[in-house]
């Protein structure tokens, strides 16, 4: 039981310093503004709510989004984008997890994915409408935004954005569990064995 505990401890632990560089390695989307950045780190944290639960997904969004603020600071002092990335990363990461689980297939794996996608894409939208766009302006000190650029920025950059980042996730995740299948079915059978 201890060994198993250990185990997890410190498959959470290098997933979230895999999770973190690969936050580290963001890059804009064409036709997108250049604040939008795509990045691959969701995948860690979804390979841990798969074999280890959702908590555990969880917890490696929340290490690589601590570490982020602490190592790469905030522009506006306060962690809105590091707040906003895990909120957005817990939307993708929990329906993959939970029908993957349930179902223990990659037909349910591939279900929680879409679902993640476009409840990501649309919680995302009025978070970004009623919280975190006016939380940047007010830190950063700018003008506030009318409500219709606000919907116009919503509608025309954000919603759009996080659906093609929900699909390139999506089939880079497949992508990597086809190469991981043997690693994840033998961590899945050894915490199941040790609950």
């Amino acid at each position: 039981m201890n060994q198993s505990k250990v185990r997890k401890h410190v498959t959470v632990g290098m997933l979230s310093s895999i999770a973190y560089v690969l936050m580290m390695l963001d890059f804009p989307f064409p036709g997108f503004p250049v604040f939008l950045q795509i990045d691959f780190s969701d995948a860690p944290a979804l390979i841990a709510a798969i074999v280890f639960g959702p908590a555990a997904g969880l917890m490696v969004e929340g290490i690589k989004n601590v570490l982020h603020y602490l190592i790469q600071g905030s522009a506006t002092g306060v962690p809105v984008g590091q707040v906003a990335n895990f909120i957005a990363g817990a939307l993708f990461i929990l329906p993959s997890s939970f029908m993957f689980r349930r179902y223990k297939s990659l037909k349910g794996l591939l279900i929680g994915l879409v679902i993640g996608t476009l409840l990501m894409t649309s919680v995302m939208s009025v978070l970004n409408y009623y919280v975190i766009m006016p939380a940047y302006t007010l830190f950063l000190n700018s003008p506030a935004m009318t409500a219709e650029a606000t919907k116009q920025l919503v509608v025309a950059s954000i919603m759009p954005f996080n659906f093609i980042k929900g699909i390139l996730m999506t089939l880079l995740f497949l992508l990597i569990i086809s190469k991981l299948k043997f690693w994840l079915t033998n961590q899945l059978q050894i915490h199941t064995r040790s609950l």
